[in-house]
């Protein structure tokens, strides 16, 4: 078997393991997406693999999020005020992620990964504090938007989003949850439209820079969908908040590693 071919074996396996851990702990896991392609299916090619994923992150939410509308969990007005401003950020972000050397983007992706995983567990918390609250507000129809606040996050998580190649949706919840009077479940959902987006213009403005491989993006989308069904079976079966907090642990573990492979060159650039 060539390389070429076990590399291609090892992006579906990587895929499985991402869509694994959304389906498991429902947010996340598309951080270790980068991590996985380089060092686990060994593309040693920092820019490209950013490219890559975020096409694979895109096409994920894209696919999720058509469930989430057929249950009429996607509210377009509060998308589309989060997205289009977004998108402006994304392009911004990505021209500046191809200006930075690919071994200092990783390092910086490093520390990112470190804050999504202290995100996660405050998210949780906050969630189980606030659970009462949230149902509360589930049939409430007058949705209020803060025009400012959702265009000036929805700016901000797509830059964030662009630089890194990031889908940003552990940002986006919570930017729609600030900024609009939305339940939870109604948030996640139309976190969807921006996750998708952000990652699908992202691949685009790689593509164009000839630092994206199509065929490795779809070999871990069809990983993550058997791998997200698998997650979500188990994860009905195992307490969420221990789920959490392992999970949190792998990806700071992996962010460490990220950062000490890359800490010499990025302190070397400055």
């Amino acid at each position: 078997m060539s390389i070429e071919l076990i590399q291609y074996l090892l992006s579906v396996i990587s895929g499985v393991l991402v869509g694994f851990s959304l389906g498991l702990i429902g947010g996340g896991g598309s951080i270790l997406a980068i991590p996985l392609l380089l060092y686990f299916v060994g593309y040693d090619h920092p820019h490209i693999a950013i490219g890559t994923t975020a096409l694979a992150v895109g096409i994920n939410s894209y696919l999720n999020l058509i469930p989430h509308a057929l249950r009429h969990n996607v509210i377009l007005k509060n998308g589309l005020f989060f997205t289009i401003p977004g998108i402006f950020g994304v392009l911004l972000g990505t021209e500046l992620g191809l200006l930075t050397p690919g071994k200092s983007l990783l390092f910086l992706f490093g520390i990112l990964m470190i804050g999504v995983a202290i995100l996660m567990i405050v998210r949780l918390n906050g969630k189980t504090r606030n659970k009462n609250a949230l149902e509360d507000r589930k049939d409430n129809q007058k949705m209020e938007i803060n025009v400012p606040k959702i265009i000036s996050i929805g700016a901000v998580v797509g830059f964030a989003s662009g630089y890194f190649g990031i889908g940003g949706g552990f940002l986006i919840v919570p930017g729609l949850l600030f900024s609009s009077n939305l339940p939870l479940i109604q948030a996640i959902g139309t976190s969807l439209m921006s996750v998708g987006t952000f990652g699908v213009v992202t691949a685009i403005r790689y593509g164009i820079a000839g630092k994206l491989n199509i065929l490795i993006s779809v070999l871990f989308v069809l990983g993550g969908i058997s791998g997200g069904w698998i997650g979500a079976k188990i994860s009905s079966q195992m307490p969420r908040r221990t789920l959490t907090y392992v999970f949190s642990g792998i990806i700071i573990a992996v962010a460490i590693y990220v950062m000490i492979l890359n800490a010499n060159y990025f302190f070397s650039s400055l």
